[in-house]
């Protein structure tokens, strides 16, 4: 399993506006092949910002960067430049492979997830 994470740090103020974004894009990321799930994650406020990271994973790390060079991509990301007022300087990147997996046989994901 691949993790690929981008952390943002988000003007104070311009959370609800960043969130927006993320909610009317269309990422069709469940057409691509290796994707297993998504989630955009709300972290700490700190004093001029607040902390956002997107966490995908995918079964390999090259279902991942099949993916950034892919039509899908391009489409998700084309508006991207039009939001910059919004961040504290670009996202950062990080990408892990999975070395050790644990899971809850008993979890079920509610609604909300």
């Amino acid at each position: 399993m691949f993790v690929a994470m981008n952390r943002f740090k988000i003007v104070k103020g311009k959370e609800q506006a960043f969130e927006d974004v993320w909610r009317s894009r269309q990422s069709r990321l469940q057409e691509r092949p290796g994707f297993i799930v998504f989630h955009l994650l709300k972290g700490p406020e700190r004093e001029d910002h607040v902390l956002y990271a997107s966490h995908a994973l995918w079964e390999t790390r090259q279902h991942f960067i099949d993916w950034t060079h892919s039509e899908h991509f391009r489409e998700a990301h084309k508006n991207a430049g039009q939001n910059r007022d919004l961040y504290l300087g670009g996202p950062e990147f990080e990408g892990f492979d999975a070395v050790l997996t644990e899971s809850n046989p008993n979890y079920a994901p509610t609604a909300a997830e």
